[in-house]
């Protein structure tokens, strides 16, 4: 289906899941307004301006999450608005101030602004598992996650479960084109570096294709609605060592686990409503077989 001539926007342009995102829409003849912090910074756009049919039908504007009004102008004309762009640092101080309150008066930012155009049918918003499954409720093998989940934020305040946790190899496989190594895919390229230990960690994981098309889907199904669970595996690191070790038995990989603390225990996620909006999930091990694959292209690791 040829979407050339409908205009539509990509906050967040430059990050790891819109950045295919903005592949995506351009191989479907979407015209993409895209917003990034910086456009003069080659490692914020040269990798979007690199794809095919940028030249043509990409067009990149500066805008900050916490500058009232400063969408405005980039979602006039456009029919729809795939909101990505969200804080995310390591190492920060205070969650509920560096992250969480931009996130939420940012996305409440973009909403206002797409209020104001009559065009924009439809906004796609980006959330993270870290809005789903820290509520207090038991975790384990048999436990299936969807869409009727929702974090306790009382309950992430008392545990002291900052969202950074949710963030943690959520979708794997690297954009050749990207200038650096995302925080999903730099957990792989840590274990095949040779450390001696892995981490004691539960991973939620799936295919960045498949995140960047189940946008596309949401937006171009009229009966898309509600929220989309996107995980294909729930996975304990010492499992993703495993299909590592089958895949790469070359590779020099940790033997054991690095301590013994507990972690977030592995859980089933429901794939029901996501298979209903045409997703077909990438098979984990194809997935990680193809980042392995991206990372040595790059020469980010010998073996």
């Amino acid at each position: 289906m040829s979407e050339t001539g409908k205009v539509v926007c990509v906050t967040g342009a430059s990050g790891y899941i819109a950045s295919w995102l903005v592949n995506f829409l351009l191989q479907r003849g979407y015209t993409v307004k895209a917003t990034v912090r910086d456009p003069s910074d080659p490692k914020k756009s040269e990798h979007l301006l690199a794809l095919d049919g940028a030249k043509e039908r990409l067009h990149l504007f500066k805008a900050e999450l916490l500058d009232e009004g400063a969408f405005d102008s980039v979602v006039d004309g456009c029919v729809g608005v795939f909101h990505t762009a969200s804080p995310l640092y390591l190492n920060i101080k205070d969650p509920q101030a560096e992250m969480v309150d931009p996130a939420l008066k940012g996305t409440l930012n973009v909403l206002r602004s797409c209020a104001k155009v009559p065009s924009i049918k439809r906004v796609v918003l980006t959330s993270s598992i870290g809005a789903v499954v820290f509520n207090g409720r038991p975790l384990g093998p048999d436990i299936v996650v969807d869409e009727t989940w929702f974090s306790d934020p009382n309950y992430c305040e008392k545990s002291k479960k900052g969202t950074l946790e949710s963030f943690v190899c959520q979708c794997f496989f690297c954009l050749s084109a990207l200038p650096t190594v995302n925080t999903s895919v730099d957990q792989i390229l840590k274990l095949i570096n040779g450390p001696e230990t892995y981490p004691n960690t539960t991973y939620r994981l799936i295919d960045v294709r498949d995140v960047a098309n189940a946008h596309v889907l949401a937006f171009e199904n009229s009966s898309a609605h509600g929220r989309y669970p996107l995980i294909e595996r729930v996975m304990h690191c010492s499992e993703v060592v495993q299909v590592l070790r089958k895949l790469y038995p070359a590779l020099r990989l940790p033997e054991k686990c690095g301590d013994e603390k507990l972690v977030m225990p592995v859980f089933q996620a429901s794939k029901d409503k996501a298979k209903v909006l045409g997703i077909n999930f990438t098979p984990l091990e194809a997935s990680i077989k193809d980042t392995v694959e991206s990372l040595k292209e790059k020469k980010l690791f010998s073996g």
